[in-house]
């Protein structure tokens, strides 16, 4: 990316409400914040890093790593799994996809009394049709109002169709994942994709050991959830469109990430709005587009009355 934090942050930032930075591994991250609360982005892979509405902790988890190297996986924040999620796409190719190791352009900013918005972009070029031979363009909003606001569009710019399937992965920060549970998923199929078993969830799911579970959402426009929170006391909504599919993931104390220090799995638990496997995709014909959309709000319990 050839453009300064300066020129940035003259073409698009606002004093106050949207300033361009540097971030870890040297590349530019941008800060939007208003009376609701504050996002940060890394123009790196599109990845929410954090979001934290006026009055609470953060929502999102973020671990104390600092090599943020391009590359690399990163284990936190809200990054952008696409043009696949997890093994959807050729053999041999990296998981969650490759626009988490792209540098995004700025397109845009806006701000009102309401809502603090920032528009990024993907194109393909040459580094991206080496791993996915297609043209396409990718554009992502985040926008905090009195919810943080994800919209990533798929614009298939070319003259072959592909096959889309994508999600977010955010990691939301909990007190102690044994004392969580996701409301919402009563009566939904799922796969255990640890072991690939089929079963039909009887009622909320409640977390006590690592979890990999995808469930098959119902044929409707809109797809809500909530994760609660019990020991911190605090329900982070969900909502979603444009994903058939949920995963609810936790990878327990086994799992031995480079950028998650020993404990660190206690301290969240990712719900995902997601389209996987390659059976559920989306295709795409030449100038068709399509939408993935969130929306995330956390509350907190009301006081007790006098």
């Amino acid at each position: 990316m050839n453009i300064s934090l300066f020129e940035l942050n003259t073409r698009y930032g606002a004093p106050g409400r949207i300033v361009f930075r540097e971030g870890l591994g040297g590349y530019p991250e941008v800060a939007i914040s208003n009376r609701y609360g504050t996002a940060e982005v890394a123009l790196l892979g599109g990845n929410v890093l954090s979001y934290r509405p006026t009055g609470h902790s953060p929502v999102l988890f973020r671990s104390a790593w600092q090599d943020y190297e391009r590359g690399k996986e990163v284990h936190g924040g809200c990054p952008i799994c696409w043009p696949w999620f997890g093994k959807s796409g050729e053999p041999g190719s990296k998981s969650h996809g490759f626009a988490r190791f792209c540098v995004f352009e700025v397109r845009g900013s806006s701000y009102s009394e309401e809502m603090t918005e920032v528009t990024l972009g993907l194109r393909a070029d040459g580094d991206t049709k080496s791993v996915w031979n297609y043209d396409f363009d990718l554009e992502f909003k985040v926008s905090v109002s009195m919810k943080l606001n994800l919209s990533l569009k798929t614009t298939n710019t070319g003259d072959r169709e592909f096959l889309l399937t994508e999600g977010f992965h955010p990691y939301f920060r909990v007190m102690d994942r044994d004392r969580c549970e996701v409301k919402g998923t009563g009566g939904l199929d799922y796969i255990d994709a640890r072991d690939m078993s089929k079963s039909t969830m009887a009622g909320d799911f409640g977390l006590d050991s690592e979890a990999d579970h995808v469930f098959t959402l119902k044929d409707e426009p809109r797809h809500e959830f909530v994760l609660m929170d019990n020991g911190m006391g605090r329900a982070i909504a969900l909502a979603s469109s444009g994903n058939r599919k949920l995963v609810v993931w936790n990878p327990g104390p086994a799992a031995k990430l480079y950028d998650l220090a020993e404990d660190d799995w206690r301290k969240f638990v990712c719900v995902e709005p997601a389209t996987l496997w390659r059976d559920a995709g989306f295709t795409l014909k030449p100038g068709e587009t399509h939408t993935l959309e969130a929306a995330i709000q956390s509350n907190l319990p009301e006081p007790p009355q006098a």
